[in-house]
């Protein structure tokens, strides 16, 4: 029996580390936008486009992530894109590059200025998934020059210029790309997620609800949906889109985090005591909920819930 018990309280110290660890990964700086990057330390999608697909466990992923963005921090990046300036953009319209293509494809070849908009598109489309931002603007900005109503060179140029930090010359080919094609639920999208990084939340809402109207059950546009109104401080509207994304738990723990992340910890209480109700066992909102009762003048039911941890392990 005392063997036993000393295993439940071996296994609950184990996640509440692990607990602790995924809660700090949010507050280290990190690459991306950090409320997303909250919402998908717990598992959940979230942000702009994705150009590669991230493989294996998402658990995994969930406690490896804290240790990635520790790493971080006492490495340099030499391979960090550099910030674009307006001019240097200005001068992407008519150079022509080399093709990269991955090992599955014919060898790099040189694309001429009298090459097809579909061609470049393909080229831009490979520059921007191997990382070269630069590159893949000359690429899409010869294929949207070419094809004015090639919807997919707009959008993945708003996906470049974003990443080089160029707010509105994202904005504006987001925008060209959603005039082409209005009902486009991911280039809404990108336009609704580009906009919320910049501050523009009720333009943001406005775009993501009509993306979550043509994908209903997308995950990343409902999350992006929700923390745009966090942002207005609409929290319950917040919840009922983090919940259709992810279910009722993840809604009460993603709504709850982001509450903490504002400082409104005896609202986010009620959220996370609403998981708990779901799912008594939840480690992570009994770890937060131990916190922000000590937090708030409250350490008895602080220790009650730091006790249902161990409680919880040793079952």
């Amino acid at each position: 029996m005392r063997n036993r018990r000393l295993l439940a309280i071996l296994i609950a110290l184990v996640l509440t580390t692990a607990g602790t660890a995924m809660w700090s990964a949010s507050t280290i700086e990190r690459e991306g936008d950090a409320d997303a990057n909250v919402i998908e330390d717990s598992g959940s999608s979230a942000g702009g486009p994705t150009e590669k697909k991230k493989d294996g466990n998402k658990v995994a992923r969930i406690f490896a992530a804290p240790f990635k963005a520790f790493g971080k921090l006492f490495r340099k990046d030499d391979n960090k894109v550099q910030r674009m300036t307006e001019k240097d953009a200005e001068s992407f319209e008519s150079v022509g590059v080399v093709r990269v293509e991955d090992s599955r494809s014919e060898p790099a070849r040189k694309i001429g200025v009298a090459s097809s908009a579909k061609e470049h598109l393909a080229s831009g489309r490979s520059f921007l998934l191997g990382g070269q931002i630069n590159e893949a603007i000359s690429e899409l900005s010869m294929a949207a020059s070419l094809d004015p109503r090639l919807t997919e060179a707009h959008n993945l140029l708003g996906v470049a210029y974003d990443k080089k930090g160029l707010a509105d010359r994202a904005k504006e080919s987001y925008e060209r790309a959603v005039k082409e094609e209005p009902e486009d639920a991911q280039t809404l999208n990108n336009l609704g997620f580009s906009l919320y990084q910049n501050g523009n939340y009720r333009a943001a809402v406005d775009r993501l609800k009509r993306a979550a109207k043509l994908a209903p059950t997308d995950e990343r546009i409902l999350n992006n949906l929700g923390l745009a109104l966090c942002r207005l401080g609409k929290f319950q509207d917040a919840f009922k889109y983090f919940a259709r994304a992810t279910g009722p738990l993840n809604g009460n723990l993603n709504t709850a985090r982001m509450l903490e992340r504002f400082g409104r910890d005896e609202d986010a209480i009620k959220y996370y005591e609403d998981a708990r109700r779901i799912d008594p066992s939840s480690t992570f909102a009994l770890k937060r909920l131990s916190d922000l009762y000590k937090r708030t003048g409250r350490p008895e039911q602080g220790q009650t819930a730091a006790d249902s941890i161990a409680i919880s392990a040793g079952r």
